[in-house]
C-alpha cells in the first residue's frame, strides 16, 4: 500500500477521492480583514485554484470542480461581477502553460454562453487546447446552479419522451445522470467548503447525494496544499456505507 505524507497527514494513495468539489468561499471577508477591496480577495483566490489543482493532479485526483460563479451571483455589485468575469483572462495568462505542462484538462459546467464574449473566448480556448490532456479535469462551475441543472436535464428528457424516443421505463437514475452537465465526470466523493459556512448554496445538488462534506474555517485564499491533505485524510478516516451497514 502506498502512502504520501504532507506535514502530519499521511494519506493512503489507494484511497484518494476521484472527484473533489470546492465551494470557494471567503474571498471577500479575507480581503476585508486586510482592509482591501473584495476584488483583491478574488484575485488571491485564483492562486489557490492553481495550487490545489497542481497538488490534486499530483495526488492522482481525477476531477476537481470549483464553484466559480453561481446563477445567483448576478445579485452582487455590478463592479464585482465585471471583475469576476475578467478573472479567467488573468488566471490563464498566468497559469495556462503550467497547467498544460502538467497534463491538466480544463472543462466547464453551467451557462458560459451568458458571460461576456471575451470571457467565453478565453475559457473556450483553454478548453480546446487541453481537450486531449489526460490528467486532472479542472472543472469551472461558471454561471452554474444545481436547481437549474436538474430542471434543464428534466426538460431534455421530457422532450425525448414527447418525441417518442423513450418511454417511461427508460428513465432511470443512470439515464437522468446522463443528461447532467457532469456526465463526463466521476461521482463526487468529497465536497469542501472554505470559510466555515455550512450550506451547499445550490451547488451540485444531485451529485453530492453521497459525497462526504467538510466545512473548513479557512478563507479560500488561505486554503493550501496542507489543508487539502488534511481534508483528504479526514475523508479517508470516515466510514462510507451508502445507506448500508458495516460488516
Amino acid at each position: 500500500m502506498l502512502f504520501k505524507r504532507k506535514e502530519k497527514y499521511t494519506l493512503d494513495m489507494n484511497r484518494i477521492p476521484a472527484h473533489i468539489a470546492f465551494i470557494m468561499d471567503g474571498n471577500g471577508r479575507w480581503a476585508k480583514k486586510r482592509k482591501m477591496p473584495r476584488t483583491y480577495g478574488h484575485h488571491e483566490g485564483t492562486k489557490t485554484i492553481r495550487n490545489l489543482a497542481l497538488e490534486a493532479n499530483n495526488l492522482g485526483v481525477k476531477a476537481m470542480t470549483v464553484y466559480a460563479f453561481s446563477t445567483e451571483n448576478f445579485k452582487r455589485e455590478q463592479s464585482e461581477v465585471e471583475y469576476i468575469f475578467k478573472l479567467p483572462k488573468e488566471f490563464f495568462s498566468l497559469y495556462f502553460q503550467e497547467l498544460m505542462d502538467n497534463n491538466v484538462r480544463i472543462m466547464t459546467i453551467g451557462h458560459l454562453e451568458l458571460a461576456p464574449q471575451e470571457t467565453q473566448d478565453i475559457i473556450n480556448d483553454a478548453i480546446n487546447k487541453t481537450k486531449d490532456n489526460t490528467g486532472l479535469k479542472l472543472v469551472f462551475a461558471f454561471i452554474y446552479g444545481g436547481r437549474d441543472e436538474i430542471v434543464e436535464a428534466t426538460k431534455a428528457i421530457c422532450e425525448e419522451y414527447k418525441e417518442g424516443k423513450i418511454d417511461l421505463d427508460n428513465i432511470t437514475e443512470d439515464y437522468f445522470e446522463s443528461h447532467l452537465m457532469t456526465k463526463e465526470l466521476p461521482p463526487v466523493d468529497l465536497m469542501i467548503r472554505s470559510s466555515g459556512e455550512c450550506r451547499l448554496s445550490n451547488f451540485l445538488l444531485w451529485q453530492l447525494s453521497y459525497a462526504e462534506f467538510i466545512f473548513d474555517e479557512a478563507y479560500w485564499p488561505d486554503f493550501n496544499a496542507e489543508k487539502l491533505h488534511e481534508c483528504i485524510w479526514k475523508y479517508q478516516n470516515r466510514d462510507r456505507r451508502y445507506g448500508g451497514v458495516k460488516k
